[in-house]
């Protein structure tokens, strides 16, 4: 049976430790006294004559004994805290875009939003990384003579594919959908045939940008599987912020769109999380969920995954203009760029998901806490 009042869990592999918030919408506040049970693989709660139970997902064990902190804050729930018994399954490797495109494979590119194919049968010779978008900045601490690398040029050749933070570049190899600039000046817009979304841009006359938040690679003897727009937005960035803190070792980010706008600033909490959450019966009474309709990874009364948890302040309409500022000019802090419209698809998402985090989790030293970048596993 589901739990009348449903429950999040959020769990840290690294310390093998969970907060756990039974929730319940303002309403449905029992008048009884509440009884908390917590066992090894599930949860019950007591109330008057009712008693509703949960189990947990395999794999999430914990020690009953360890329970400490059990209180109520009001538009919250119970909150309590607990240890593991025994850690939870590693996350899988995340399935990154350099480990996805290999050379001598044919693949077929998807424009992600309507499943419109973008680039056909296409086997690349060499697959390589490019180096920071903003490298060519560093090159003066580099160097005691003149930049080496002014005049030269990074563009693909055919059987080429170059992999950036957040695009791929590739030769266009006379693809249709690509905009006829004789004299080109400045960057393109690459649209889909069908859905008119923005994929890319042109770079140079023979040089297309892709972002890899609008295109799906598949290998060319599959055929397209959609995947919700906001799970596969999540996925992709969820992605870059992990591979950029693990090989960089920074946690501060600023999403940008094509323009060079300052969309979001991000800082990055951890990437050990494992959600644990049950719809209950509350759902349909006001308490919202972090799942949604469109980003369940599981079916059944308990769902879980694997997050990573950020801070995040919008910036559009001058908001928060001053630290957008100081962080354009800290080193430490590195820019992210998408289309314009998937970075407001991004904010969005972003504050629906804090919305559905109980009223005591949303705010963390005025920035808003996200809980939900999903990533597949």
């Amino acid at each position: 049976a589901g739990m009348a009042g449903a429950f999040l869990m959020e769990i840290r592999r690294g310390t093998q430790s969970a907060l756990l918030v039974i929730r319940y919408a303002a309403a449905e506040l029992p008048s009884a006294p509440v009884e908390v049970s917590v066992c090894a693989d599930s949860l019950e709660v007591r109330s008057g004559g009712s008693c509703d139970a949960a189990a947990l997902p395999a794999g999430v064990s914990l020690t009953p004994s360890s329970c400490r902190g059990l209180r109520r804050l009001r538009g919250d729930g119970l909150h309590l805290r607990v240890r593991l018994r025994s850690p939870p399954p590693d996350a899988d490797v995340v399935f990154t875009l350099r480990e996805s495109l290999k050379p001598n494979k044919n693949y077929i590119f998807y424009c992600q939003s309507c499943g419109d194919i973008v680039v056909k049968d296409r086997k690349f010779l060499r697959v390589l990384p490019l180096p920071s978008e903003n490298w060519g900045d560093l090159v003066e601490e580099w160097c005691c003579h003149p930049d080496p690398f002014a005049r030269s040029t990074l563009h693909p050749q055919h059987g080429d594919c170059f992999l950036g933070d957040t695009f791929f570049l590739l030769n266009s190899e006379n693809e249709s959908h690509v905009p006829e600039s004789p004299k080109l000046k400045e960057n393109t817009r690459v649209i889909c045939k069908r859905c008119k979304t923005m994929l890319g841009e042109t770079v140079s006359s023979d040089t297309i940008k892709y972002y890899i938040t609008e295109v799906k690679i598949q290998l060319a003897e599959g055929s397209f599987s959609p995947t919700p727009r906001s799970q596969f937005v999540q996925s992709m960035v969820a992605q870059c912020l992990l591979e950029l803190s693990s090989a960089k070792s920074t946690f501060r980010f600023t999403i940008k769109g094509e323009n060079g706008k300052a969309y979001i600033l991000i800082w990055l909490l951890n990437s050990d999380t494992l959600l644990v959450e049950s719809l209950g019966s509350s759902s349909s009474h006001g308490v919202f969920t972090l799942f949604g309709d469109i980003c369940m990874p599981s079916s059944g009364p308990v769902g879980t995954w694997n997050a990573v948890k950020v801070l995040y302040q919008p910036c559009i309409k001058c908001r928060n203009k001053d630290l957008a500022d100081a962080w354009e000019n800290d080193m430490g802090v590195h820019p992210l760029k998408f289309p314009s419209e998937t970075c407001l698809e991004l904010l969005l998402i972003l504050g629906l998901s804090t919305a559905s985090l109980p009223p005591s989790l949303r705010c963390m030293n005025s920035f808003q806490v996200r809980n939900s970048f999903y990533f597949n596993m």
